[in-house]
């Protein structure tokens, strides 16, 4: 019997999950995650803010596994060699494969500046939400206690769609974070730094800006083309002057780093060609090198001949890849040919807050709290695609009248 693998329970690797469980052809799979349960990560901000609970974005894997063709393993990868067909896993076990899906997802990146692992709290997780919004609450009460006014500043570094979501986020979740602290929730100071001053160009400017003008309106202080040079120990070093290389300091308790992140470093160790842990794919996903391999979502770099660059790493193309790569793969099982992956995004809403939001859908803008109903029904059909009626029953938004 043919064995499928598939490395990762993410968007991608779930999607593929779908899709393989749903034939009637016999073959076996293997899914591996070094988690028990499935994460929204496209809402991690929220997690991190405090306006949502862990168990609100997260789902048991075995909810969606169909036993009599799976099995599920909780372990880590920790590499893939593409000519002997086997996957090492952190336990020491050892997989062989017929058909390998790769999805492994994502981690932050730093570009190698000075104390951003050390100093700055990341956000790649459920564990690393959870880190985050634990340590705003507890430097919330120090400042009831020591009246030290850094322990009232929070510092988002970088502006990207992450970034934005996550300062509309700590926006709505002031209130009961001055609550703890014992101030008025005006008094918690948002700040934002980021090195280009033309901020979130996935939408045109004055969209953009208008999203940006709501955080401002709101208390978020942006100090834009600002590059960061260090995080210290309770502050962030930024460039002020491009010539002199002149630097200004930033002194906060809550440093949230979201400047950026890369593919799984299992990829370099595993000496695929890649760039920043993204492997630039064949046109039906797979591998250049070896055509029973799928690379999809995160660790897949698929070009976009409009742009002439690589499509944006998202939940939407991430799903997209995992189906294709399902049904490539059932296309394969039967002798057939594999069919060249396309993509049409359907547009980008970014939250900032429960109730607002902006973005384009198709070629629309919409803002607002028409956006904000948008953005949940999105988060809903994602939600679907992974986990089917069950999770979208018990853990989709459904609070589109406020």
């Amino acid at each position: 019997m043919k064995e499928v693998v598939i490395l990762g329970a993410g968007y991608a690797g779930l999607r593929a999950l779908h899709v393989l469980q749903a034939s009637k052809e016999a073959f076996h799979i293997t899914l591996v995650d070094r988690h028990s349960y499935h994460y929204e990560s496209t809402s991690l901000h929220e997690v991190a803010a405090g306006t949502q609970s862990k168990e609100k974005i997260t789902y048991d894997i075995q909810d969606v596994v169909d036993s009599q063709k799976t099995t599920f393993l909780e372990d880590e990868v920790t590499k893939i060699n593409r000519d002997s067909k086997t996957v090492h896993l952190k336990s020491g076990k050892e997989l062989t494969y017929d058909y390998l899906v790769v999805s492994l997802g994502f981690q932050s990146e730093t570009f190698g500046i000075p104390g951003a692992s050390e100093n700055a709290l990341q956000m790649v997780d459920i564990d690393s939400a959870v880190k985050v919004n634990d340590h705003l609450k507890e430097k919330m009460a120090e400042y009831a206690q020591t009246k030290n006014e850094d322990d009232l500043k929070i510092v988002v570094c970088g502006a990207g769609f992450t970034g934005i979501e996550l300062l509309g986020a700590l926006v709505e979740s002031r209130p009961s974070l001055a609550k703890i602290a014992g101030v008025k929730p005006e008094e918690i100071q948002l700040y934002c730094i980021e090195a280009v001053t033309r901020l979130l160009p996935m939408f045109d400017e004055k969209l953009g800006n208008y999203g940006i003008d709501h955080l401002v309106d709101w208390g978020v202080h942006f100090l834009t083309g600002k590059p960061i040079k260090e995080i210290k120990p309770g502050s962030v070093v930024y460039q002020v002057d491009k010539e002199t290389g002149a630097t200004e300091e930033l002194a906060a308790q809550s440093i949230i780093w979201t400047t950026g992140v890369s593919g799984s470093h299992v990829m370099a160790d595993s000496d695929f060609e890649q760039r920043r842990g993204r492997v630039m794919v064949s046109s039906d996903l797979t591998d250049p090198s070896h055509s029973e391999v799928y690379i999809v979502g995160d660790v897949s770099a698929v070009m976009d001949k409009e742009s002439n660059r690589p499509y944006p790493t998202t939940a939407q193309i991430a799903l997209k890849m995992g189906d294709w790569a399902g049904k490539n793969i059932l296309r394969q099982l039967k002798g057939e040919a594999t069919q060249p992956f396309t993509f049409k995004s359907l547009g980008s809403v970014a939250s900032i807050g429960n109730t607002h939001a902006f973005g384009v859908v198709g070629k629309t803008p919409v803002k607002g709290y028409p956006a904000s109903f948008i953005k949940k029904a999105i988060m809903d059909r994602s939600l679907f695609e992974t986990g089917g009626v069950k999770e979208v029953l018990s853990k989709g938004r459904f609070d589109f009248y406020h």
